[in-house]
């Protein structure tokens, strides 16, 4: 099967915010909702603040401040400071808690999008890219829906409240202190479209320091046996400081929005300064009212200055969100070939037919396989051919991982394209050259295939794969760890081993990809012999 420009994936657009968050919103609505009321009703406590200062200074100014009326306005700014506490940590724990809820939905959607892709998705996408995505994007995100998301409503409604008594108290003062905030705005709208290009490229690179640096890890003994390491390292630091240097130019951006809001809102401070002084000079303006106003403007100052902060947080996460939302676009290309899918019979008789297939890989114009017929049914059936001629790609289609054309491919008789994927895999077990372990113990590499499996279940295959003598030699047995991709085994044992998962999910049909080229022949040949018992009436495919 070949593919066509049209098949191929196309980038999604980024309209991700209605498609991926607004569902999660709400379904936590009343969480949110309680977090934001809480926030609003902190701002307006720390507002009411000033107006007490006010009363205070203008009573003390006039002479009609008692001991008792200072108390009293102590005590009330004392409860609304603890009133702003207790509701400060309502809203940090319903919306940032929100937030971490978000980030566990889409991880759980991302790693679910993975498992269900097929061969040729892993083929354009690297495990240090997918590994971007489900640590640094999805950080990204959360702190922009949860601290960002936050921090951007207290700014604006700070910033409207506070503007509304500022304005109250002196509506020409008010005018002069927001005179520099145009400026503001247009310098962080500059700014803030720089730095959405300059972070896609810094998760660009993590993605290629984090794929090299897994290649490294599991390829560990190759670049010993060849002394690498300098070189390994040489290049892993010159991934590092690519990265590094994306995340300066990103960190200077970040840098100057800061100070210039800061500078703007000092201008509108020096401004207030100046006339403000002279309105109380000539009595348009009280000390208490003056007193208040630069209260209000000292509390602008936060939502002015972080500006620039709140800017960068949300284009970090908008651009992780779009990147995020395009791996949840990427579309299967096997699962896109099934139209319609039909039930197989309750008892099946396994076999494959080709019928002309033909296939090539993705984004590749040569055909591995051509006009090839074949019947393949229970007993033993041994495929031969150089290297390259297209073994393990058979393979490769017999379990579904590519995708091929209507009619060129049965199994049981039914187009595989009118059957679930899943539905064929369950009738094999495959086993290649380069079998893969996980960090665990023996027979927990044993039973992925079926993990109910008893003890004594695992050791009768353990047997019939030629295991079971080296595995009890050692000194935990079946209980013995093996490290990170089955590092403590030899090439044989990992292949032995692989074999045994194989025959404890006795499936009807077994592949054998080249999987026992590193026995010796009088072990393989030991291997054959046990098994020919427990292979009568399955499909065994060398």
């Amino acid at each position: 099967m070949t593919y066509s420009e049209s098949e191929r994936p196309s980038a999604a657009p980024p309209k991700p915010l209605p498609r991926l968050i607004f569902p999660i919103f709400y379904r936590f609505r009343v969480q949110v909702s309680v977090g934001f009321l809480a926030l609003v009703l902190v701002d307006f406590l720390q507002l009411t603040i000033p107006r007490y200062l006010k009363t205070g200074v203008d009573a003390l100014a006039q002479g009609t401040a008692t001991g008792q009326s200072l108390a009293l306005l102590s005590l009330v700014i004392i409860l609304t400071g603890l009133a702003v506490a207790v509701l400060r940590f309502i809203w940090r724990t319903r919306i940032i808690g929100f937030s971490r809820h978000l980030e566990v939905i889409l991880r759980n959607q991302l790693f679910a999008h993975i498992l269900d892709m097929d061969q040729a998705f892993f083929d354009r996408h690297s495990p240090g890219g997918i590994m971007a995505h489900a640590s640094n994007d999805l950080l990204a995100v959360q702190m922009t829906f949860g601290l960002g998301m936050a921090a951007a409503a207290d700014a604006l409604v700070l910033s409207v409240i506070t503007i509304f008594f500022m304005a109250w108290i002196s509506p020409s003062l008010t005018l002069l202190a927001l005179a520099p905030l145009p400026l503001l705005a247009f310098i962080t709208w500059i700014l803030s479209n720089k730095l959405h290009k300059r972070f896609h490229r810094v998760q660009e690179q993590f993605g290629q320091l984090t794929e090299f640096t897994r290649n490294t890890i599991i390829s560990i003994r190759l670049i010993k046996s060849a002394t690498r390491e300098q070189q390994q390292i040489r290049q892993f630091k010159h991934l590092g400081e690519k990265y590094i240097a994306a995340n300066v130019q990103v960190a200077f951006l970040q840098g100057i929005l800061l100070p210039i809001a800061i500078l703007m809102v000092s201008c509108g401070m020096l401004l207030v300064l100046y006339f403000g002084g002279i309105m109380v000079m000539e009595k348009s303006l009280s000390l208490g009212e003056f007193i208040a106003f630069n209260a209000y403007l000292t509390l602008l100052i936060w939502p002015m200055s972080t500006v620039g902060w709140i800017s960068s947080m949300v284009r970090r996460g908008l651009t992780s969100l779009v990147r995020i939302d395009q791996l949840l676009q990427a579309e299967s290309l096997l699962l896109k070939s099934v139209k319609t899918t039909q039930p197989l019979p309750p008892q099946p008789q396994p076999h494959f037919s080709c019928r002309g297939l033909n296939f090539s890989y993705p984004n590749s114009e040569r055909l591995t396989l051509e006009g090839l017929n074949l019947d393949i049914r229970p007993g033993f059936l041994a495929i031969t051919g150089r290297t390259g001629s297209g073994k393990s790609t058979l393979c490769k289609l017999l379990l579904r991982y590519y995708p091929v054309a209507d009619g060129q491919l049965f199994f049981s008789g039914i187009d595989v394209n009118q059957l679930d994927p899943s539905q064929i895999r369950r009738h094999i077990s495959y086993v290649d050259n380069n079998p893969i372990l996980f960090s665990g113990t023996l027979a927990e590499n044993i039973r992925l295939s079926r993990a109910e499996a008893s003890l004594e279940e695992v050791q009768q295959v353990a047997y019939l794969a030629g295991i079971a003598k080296e595995i009890e030699a050692m000194p935990q047995g079946y209980h013995s760890r093996i490290g990170e991709r089955g590092l403590r085994l030899s090439g044989g044992q990992k292949q032995r081993l692989a074999l045994a998962r194989a025959l404890l999910a006795d499936r009807p049909i077994i592949i054998l990809d080249d999987a026992l080229s590193a026995l010796d022949t009088e072990t393989g040949q030991q291997v054959f012999t046990a098994l020919r018992h427990f292979l009568h009436g399955k499909t065994l495919i060398l």
